[in-house]
């Protein structure tokens, strides 16, 4: 599936489908989506669930065939979800080692799941794992995170939906922050972006804001104090 998200070149859904985790869920993009993928006969069935959980096998082979530099893992989905099997998410990471030449995504809100499924699985240097922190009480996410062996691991703060006091950016690779888009967005104010990119910076740890927000997503656009911060971390600039 061809991407519009500014931080990636394409995306790549061996799972569809999840279920609401934690307050940034409440205006879900993917669940949004689910229901007009589920009508275009060009996904040849994909979405016949809905937005329930399901694994697809068949879409595995993908990165083999694909010439990109980063791919973002299930943007539909959460692969740390419970209902997907560690069997399935050990052969995503199979496929993921076997394409060197691509830098793959994977962000999860399901940080327990996560750190407790990670000592089984195979952390290839072009993984990258992230976690999803949308307010203060789920900033424990990095901490956990921080307990992988993923080569790079990075957060993403979007949308954000308070100020992230809590947030510890030591041992962090990247920090990601956006505002929520689309129908019943909510605000994400100056203020929590300034205090997050600063302490970042401070760090020296690679920052990227990705927008404002808001229901037109281009309305407010993508500069932060007048300037875009589009950076990554230095093994893919």
């Amino acid at each position: 599936m061809a991407t519009k998200i500014s931080w990636t070149d394409d995306t790549w859904n061996p799972v569809t489908g999840c279920t609401k985790h934690s307050a940034g869920c409440d205006n879900c993009y993917a669940e949004r989506m689910a229901p007009r993928l589920r009508g275009m006969a060009n996904q040849n069935g994909k979405y016949r669930n809905g937005f329930e959980v399901t694994c697809h096998p068949e879409v595995l082979s993908k990165p083999q065939r694909s010439h990109v530099r980063r791919m973002f893992v299930n943007s539909m989905s959460d692969l740390f979800h419970k209902d997907v099997s560690l069997s399935f998410i050990t052969q995503v990471f199979e496929v993921m080692g076997q394409v060197p030449a691509i830098t793959f995504q994977i962000l999860t809100k399901r940080a327990e799941r996560l750190v407790e499924l990670a000592p089984q699985l195979t952390w290839h240097p072009n993984v990258w794992m992230g976690v999803t922190i949308e307010a203060d009480d789920y900033a424990f996410r990095a901490d956990l995170l921080k307990q992988t062996a993923a080569a790079v691991k990075f957060v993403s703060l979007e949308p954000l939906l308070g100020p992230l006091p809590s947030l510890d950016v030591a041992g962090l690779d990247w920090v990601i922050v956006g505002g929520e888009t689309g129908p019943g967005a909510r605000p994400m104010l100056e203020p929590w972006v300034l205090d997050i990119r600063d302490r970042v910076v401070s760090a020296g740890t690679p920052f990227f804001f990705k927008q404002w927000g808001g229901r037109n997503n281009k309305a407010l656009g993508t500069n932060l104090q007048g300037r875009t911060w589009h950076q990554f971390p230095r093994q893919l600039t």
